[in-house]
């Protein structure tokens, strides 16, 4: 497939495009921080942009089978006392320029806590994201409704807390809400999920919690 990722200089997005390309996928890789992906990669096309411009997602769009959303917001200060729209007004570009390009597979990753997913907190666990990350997670509540009422063929990722150990390739997804619950998992086997998920054309239109 030709893959692209937004968001793709760090975290889950970087781990994605590694995952993809050792698959033998191309990729092309989009971020504000594009520079700091290694250049001379066969297969991999870095490209500069920003999530949430029109103009540079629709040229991003260009030959792409599938789409893999990863954005994510700093947890410093600036992001407890402001209001965050990143995730629900790149969605609405992307989702757009989607549709105006034909392009149907989208995997978007939000975090264990959004949408639905919440009702699996405990109290505590609510109160306390709410308290650290509630702008954020406020906006990924949105991100995901938009993506729920979309007519492309999503997948929402909720990954429960995010570690830097060494991933295994394995993970456990859980699709029904009776299972939902939290736990731990590294960011190379979410990644491992997304690729999995991309090739195999699972998950769709639904949103699934996934752990170690």
């Amino acid at each position: 497939m030709n893959i692209l990722v937004i968001g793709a200089s760090s975290g889950i997005g970087r781990h994605t495009v590694d995952a993809a390309l050792a698959r033998g996928h191309a990729v092309r890789a989009m971020a504000r921080g594009a520079g700091r992906l290694p250049p001379g990669i066969a297969g991999l096309e870095p490209v500069a942009g920003d999530a949430r411009d029109p103009a540079a997602v629709a040229g991003a769009l260009t030959g792409i089978d599938a789409v893999v959303q990863t954005l994510g917001v700093g947890t410093g200060r600036g992001t407890l006392m402001h209001e965050v729209r990143l995730f629900s007004e790149a969605t609405a570009v992307l989702l757009s320029a989607m549709r105006a390009a034909g392009v149907m597979r989208l995997v978007a990753v939000t975090g264990f806590g959004a949408g639905a997913s919440s009702r699996a907190l405990s109290l505590p666990e609510r109160l306390g994201q709410r308290l650290l990350l509630g702008g954020a997670y406020a906006d990924k509540d949105r991100q995901e409704r938009l993506i729920e009422a979309s007519d492309r063929d999503w997948t929402i990722v909720r990954p429960t807390l995010l570690a830097d150990y060494a991933g295994s390739g394995r993970y456990r997804v859980f699709a029904e809400p009776e299972r939902w619950h939290g736990g731990m998992i590294a960011r190379s086997d979410v990644a491992a999920f997304i690729v999995d998920a991309l090739e195999r054309g699972t998950h769709l239109r639904r949103g699934v919690v996934v752990s170690r």
